[in-house]
């Protein structure tokens, strides 16, 4: 049996059409058919209703599909964990940042560091991916915006943190013709103010939400989009197609280049820290070093991972 006939099956599953599965598994139609068929061989019974509606799951395909989609999950998750101790072997320098931070921060506050002896490996993903990462053992580090209200979900004892830096929340839009903002706060009940928003694996969207009550208390709002990404609402609030509340450091070029403008005044902005979360117990002369540039930079942190102003 092959995994990949698995992929294929649950690529079906979810697509209900075998040519967009076909698409989203990057394969011809005719040979995706094939390891369907193949698939279904080796179980030995029909996991497919092909009809009108598109492909449907029989019974035994509705009962194999958690079942494949837990022994995919299990096995990537073997692959990547054993793949962190030969890493880990080679003493290479492992750092997971949410996606705003790789772009904008990262890349500068890194070049500050002492030079680091052996391979930097920079993994970009959402705060929840990165908490799974960091939680499972395959990065030494974890660079993310936090907020005492919406604090990461890690243990203070086993991943002792420092403040390495500070950003500001602000809801930003496209301008209108004379240069004001197309898509102001509060809003107002005939034109409610279209809202780009962040989705729950959003570290950002955490903090926002946290903090719902008083950003949009009277505000007449009306969520339109939703993303993880920072900077596709980003791409979105410059087209024109709503407000999202984005990271200074990610903005600034825009604001400064008029693509955007500040469409609420700085009550409703949200002051938040860059924190660097280490992996306790996990020696490495790298990130010794990583660890002690950080130190330099700001004050300790407190045992409970907030910072200590």
């Amino acid at each position: 049996m092959d995994l990949d006939w698995l992929k294929d099956f649950l690529a079906l599953a979810e697509q209900r059409t075998f040519s967009r599965a076909a698409e989203a598994r990057h394969v011809t139609q005719p040979a995706f058919s094939r390891r369907i068929r193949a698939l279904e061989d080796w179980v030995g019974t029909p996991l497919f209703v092909r009809g009108a509606q598109g492909a449907v799951p029989t019974p035994a395909g509705a009962h194999l599909q958690p079942l494949a989609a837990a022994l995919v999950q299990g096995l990537d998750r073997a692959r990547r964990e054993t793949r962190a101790v030969g890493e880990r072997e080679t003493a290479a320098l492992a750092v997971a940042a949410t996606h705003a931070l790789s772009f904008t921060f990262f890349p500068t506050w890194i070049r500050r560091q002492p030079a680091l002896a052996g391979p930097l490996n920079l993994i970009s993903d959402s705060l929840e991916a990165c908490e799974a990462i960091i939680l499972a053992g395959e990065v030494q580090f974890l660079l993310c915006h936090t907020h005492p209200e919406a604090p990461p979900r890690l243990d203070g004892e086993r991943f002792p943190s420092r403040p390495v830096g500070e950003d500001l929340l602000i809801p930003v839009c496209a301008p209108d013709a004379a240069g004001a903002p197309l898509w102001p706060l509060p809003g107002q009940p005939g034109r409610p103010t279209r809202r780009l928003a962040y989705s729950p694996a959003s570290g950002l969207g955490r903090i926002l939400a946290a903090r719902e009550a008083g950003l949009t208390r009277g505000a007449v709002l009306i969520t339109v989009f939703t993303s993880h990404l920072a900077a596709t609402l980003m791409s979105m609030a410059r087209e024109g197609q709503g407000l999202a509340w984005l990271p200074l450091t990610l903005a600034e070029e825009d604001l400064a280049r008029g693509r955007l403008v500040r469409a609420g005044a700085e009550d409703v902005c949200v002051p938040v820290e860059i924190r660097l979360f280490r992996a306790a117990g996990s020696p490495n002369p790298a990130a010794d070093a990583l660890w002690a540039g950080a130190m330099g930079e700001a004050a300790p942190a407190r045992p409970d991972g907030q910072s200590g102003s």
